[in-house]
Order: structure tokens, then sequence, then C-alpha cells
């Protein structure tokens, strides 16, 4: 179960979305002020997202992110994840797992409509599950083999259950779907449901419904949704959230400068100073499941030193980490000590860390055995083998210029690094599947799935054909995942990954360098929004049914009467 969730990307992929609203301007030589008032209901939230749409349907929208963020406003999940990833009631009322971690009970809300009235039932939950496991749904293969594998039984309109064969704690990743209605698309085959009228006019259960597209030249340019007045957690205070496309950040900021736009939901590299320079944004910085990471091929026909300890020590040792952040990735990044999501709720923030130090990473190599044997000889030798191997790395300038720095902090402490740009689609095809590769800076993405289990890309199973690429073949670690996620108890899986990080910053199989970090700026007009770290983008919207507008009533300064 579960052997795709984590996968290694191959770029850093700007997050593409703008947030826009409206607002009136003053004519030149006119003398405005404002008068703020408290917020409340109403207005209109318009924002930008940089993309295309496609089809809006939660078991479509997998790998179109301006999709999965109008999802969110329109379809509602058995469940969704705080920023610290722990699982939290959306359409369930409450939920419960058995003592021995295969029985997952679910009451739903009573209260919850569709969009057209209708009561959202286990039907629907059925329904959807029933299309999840349809080979015609173009879903990722794990989420298929996962509800192929799990019964489901429906013991009335309000109360479900889940069946495990076995336990298996990340379970609840997989209960964050979007719900479908079975009375719209019964009798459907997923074919049909692909190209159906629906995913451009759907109906949801969401805090938001859509009410109208905008179209020019017969594309689609925005879409409209209003505020659902019976949705189960109330009435949002936005009366309508508008969102319409751009083609790049900059025309998004273009817009926003226009008075056009409120804010921008993501920005890319290019235009985020001057995003930084708006006066009236407030900017939102948070940590998103994305790390960039140096993996070592341990395996039986890769380079003997990558097998010394001391020697991954060194390497570590020897990466001024802070200022990679600053000079390649423009400060937007946070020093990572280990593979699990800092702000998780399994993070152990007290483990072990590593400070840049050339002495300590040369003293270690020292010990390891690895002289310079010619005086002026740049290259460490032991038994006469140099220090030397190959880093491969995408071919994009961002790692282009990574791999430049690291190559750099390396021939400090003597160690030869000859960089290999690759293809950016084929570095997992070609490279690190068949293990034909000595080292590799990599991103690792970790979007959707809260639940911070390691098991896919670290576990001795994976060595052969799944994940663990560094080939890492490690007895205890392995142990402490595998009883990590059949133990449904939060406090012990809590411990166990604390051990195996512990273990995991001891032994450094990888590098860890830092984990990405997403900036959302909006408008300091928009109150209520409250951003942790994301598990996806469209995690922001999570709360929007709170968020209101404050309102900024232009009034004119009328000069004071002068006396004769």
């Amino acid at each position: 179960m579960k052997n795709l969730r984590w996968q290694i990307i191959i770029a850093v992929i700007a997050l593409a979305a703008v947030a826009v609203l409206l607002i009136s301007q003053s004519q030149v030589g006119e003398t405005i002020t404002q008068i703020i008032e408290p917020a409340a209901a109403g207005g209109v939230y318009v924002e930008g997202l940089v993309g295309q749409p496609l089809r809006f349907n939660p078991l479509l929208d997998t790998y179109n992110q301006v999709d999965q963020d109008v999802d969110r406003l329109i379809f509602s999940r058995l469940i969704r994840f705080d920023s610290w990833g722990n699982p939290q009631p959306e359409l369930a009322e409450s939920f419960g797992v058995s003592v021995t971690g295969e029985i997952y009970n679910v009451q739903l809300r009573e209260d919850a409509r569709w969009h057209d009235g209708m009561p959202v039932t286990t039907a629907d939950v059925l329904f959807t599950i029933e299309l999840m496991r349809n080979g015609g749904m173009p879903l990722p293969e794990d989420v298929r083999t996962l509800w192929n594998s799990v019964e489901v039984v429906a013991f009335d309109a309000l109360h479900l259950q889940f069946r495990l064969s076995s336990p298996f704690a990340p379970f609840m990743d997989y209960l964050s779907f979007g719900i479908l209605p079975r009375h719209l698309l019964e009798g459907k085959p997923p074919e049909e449901i692909i190209n159906d009228p629906y995913n451009l006019l759907p109906i949801g259960s969401g805090p938001y419904q859509v009410a109208d597209l905008e179209s020019e030249n017969g594309q689609i340019t925005g879409v409209v949704l209003e505020a659902f007045e019976d949705y189960y957690l109330g009435a949002p205070l936005i009366r309508e959230v508008v969102f319409r496309y751009f083609d790049s950040s900059a025309e998004a900021l273009a817009a926003y400068q226009a008075g056009e736009i409120l804010g921008i939901g993501s920005v890319s590299d290019d235009v985020l100073d001057e995003v930084l320079a708006e006066p009236n944004l407030n900017i939102y910085s948070v940590r998103i499941p994305e790390m960039t990471l140096i993996l070592f091929n341990l395996g039986d026909t890769a380079p003997v030193f990558f097998k010394d300890v001391d020697v991954r020590t060194a390497l570590m040792a020897g990466l001024n980490r802070s200022w990679m952040i600053d000079q390649a990735m423009d400060g937007q990044a946070v020093i990572a000590n280990s593979p699990i999501m800092m702000g998780s709720w399994a993070y152990f923030a007290e483990g072990i860390t590593y400070e840049y130090s050339t002495e300590e990473a040369t003293n270690l190599l020292r010990s390891a055995g690895y002289g310079l044997p010619v005086e002026g000889d740049l290259v460490r030798v032991k038994d006469g083998q140099p220090l030397a191997f190959d880093l491969i790395y995408a071919d994009e300038p961002r790692h282009a210029e990574l791999a430049a720095l690291i190559q750099e902090y390396w021939a400090e402490i003597g160690v030869q690094v000859n960089l290999v740009a690759v293809p950016a689609d084929a570095l997992v095809r070609d490279y690190l599947e068949p293990r034909a590769y000595q080292a590799a800076l990599v991103d690792l993405s970790m979007f959707n799935s809260p639940d911070p289990d390691p098991y896919p890309f670290w576990h001795q199973a994976s060595i052969s054909g799944g994940q663990n690429y560094s080939q890492w073949d490690d007895r205890r670690a392995s142990e402490y995942m595998e009883r990590a996620r059949v133990t449904p108890n939060h406090d012990e899986r809590t411990r166990l990954y604390r051990n195996f990080q512990i273990h995991f910053s001891r032994e450094l199989p990888a590098l860890p360098l830092f984990y990405h970090i997403y900036n959302y700026p909006i408008d300091q007009q928009v109150r209520g929004v409250q951003l942790g770290p994301l598990y996806d983008p469209a995690d922001r919207f999570d709360s929007i049914y709170l968020w209101s507008l404050e309102t900024r009533t232009p009034v004119e300064e009328v000069p004071e009467a002068r006396e004769p």
C-alpha cells in the first residue's frame, strides 16, 4: 500500500495561483480618504489562477493544480487535515479507529446537502469509491490499489465502516477524497463521466456553488462561484468568489497593480521581488511538503566510500546550506535535518542538526583514511581510490546553480564532483529507477500526503523496484517504519518516528538540504486568512467560508472654511 505517494519531482514548479478583487480608483486630482468599516458578510473575491481549467471534478483534478483549487470550494471531503497533519472531520461528523487498527468507523453530518438540495449520504461515498476502484478513472495507481483492497459497508444513510485486511495507519490520507453526487452521475461509465458536461457546471456540497462560466473565443477565462447558504459549517461570509485564469504570474501581478485584483495566490521567482515590494499585500509564507536532498547510491555497484557514514557526514558538514538557500533559492526555503516534514506532528524538532564546518568535514575525512597524498593535490585518496564521483541533476537553472555550489563546497574539503545535467523527464526513469547513478540532487514531493509515513522511500522492501532509490539497507530503520504504519496509537507512532529520525540523522543515507516555501500574497482588505504549513496549495481555502472583506468607503475631503 501507498508505494507511490512520495514522488521525486525534477524541477521546482511554481505553484500557479493569483488572488484578485476589483477595487475602485480615484480620479487624478481628487482628494480621497477612506473610512474602514468592520468586516461583514458580502462582497466579491476574485482570484487569478495561472493555468487553464480542464474539469471541475475531484476524481479528475489530480494532475491540474488550478482545477484542484476550484474544486476545494465546490466539493467536500470526509476528512481534512490541519496544519500539523492531524485528521479533522469535514463531511464526517465523527470518526474512530479500532484498537487493532483495521476498522475505521465514520458518521456523516446529518445537515450536509448537495447544492441542489439533496442530502449527502453514504450512498454518495460508496458511489465515489466505486469510481476510484475502476481502472477507467485517471487516478494514481496506489489510490486504485488501496480501494480495491478495502471493504466498505454502509449501515444506513449516515454510518459506514471501512474494513482493512491488515492495520495501515496512513489510511486516513485516503479518506480525504472529494465526494461526488450519486444521483447525478449514477449509471454513467468512467469514460462518459470524464467528458460529461457535469465537469463544467458541477453540483457539489462545499461552501460555494457554480453560478456561471466566463469565456472568450470559446475558451474558459473564469468561473463564478456563489456562497452556498445551506453549507453545513455555515454560509460563507464572502458572497461571491470568482476565479480568472492567467498565463503567467507576471500577468497576474500586472492585474493587481492595475487595481483589478486583490492579491496573488502564488508567485513565480521572476516576480517575487516585485510582489514583496507591494505595500498593501499581506504575504503568508508557509512550508509546503516539498524538499531538496542529495541521494547517495548505497548499492553494491556504487562507490565504496558512500558506505562510510563518516564520509557521508563529512559531505553534509561541508555544505553551507544557508548560503545555498540565499543564493539559489532566493531565500524561499528552510534548512532541513529530517526526511519528515517540519511542522508535521511526527517531526522531531530536537533531533540532530548539522552546522557548516569545513574543519569538521576535513577531520572526518582524515579519520576515515582519506588524505591528500601529494602536496598541492586537491582530491583526497584512500587505498588509491580518489574521493570523486558524479552528481546528476535536472537540467534547469535552479538545480544547475545548486549543483555548482555543491561542487564548489565539496572541492574545498578535497572531494571532486563531476556535474552531470540530465533531462528533467529522464532523471527518474533513466537514472533513479534503474539505480544507474552515483549521487543525485533531487526534489521530493509529498503533496496530498499529510501522513508522515516514510516507508515508501526508505524501507528495505523498496530497494528493488520501489522508491528506495538510495538502496538504504537498514534493518533498524525498517523496523521503526514497519511498526509505525501498523500502529493506530498516535503517541506510539510519534515515538517510533522520533526514533527513525534520530537513526536517519546518524546514518545519513541521504543529505536533507531544505524544505520549500509557499508564498501567498493577499491584499490587507481580506480578513480571516490563517495559514499554517500546507499539504497542498488548495489547503489555503480550507477556512475560506470564514474569510471576509473589509469595507472601505471613499469620502471626499471638504476644505475647511477660511475667515474672510
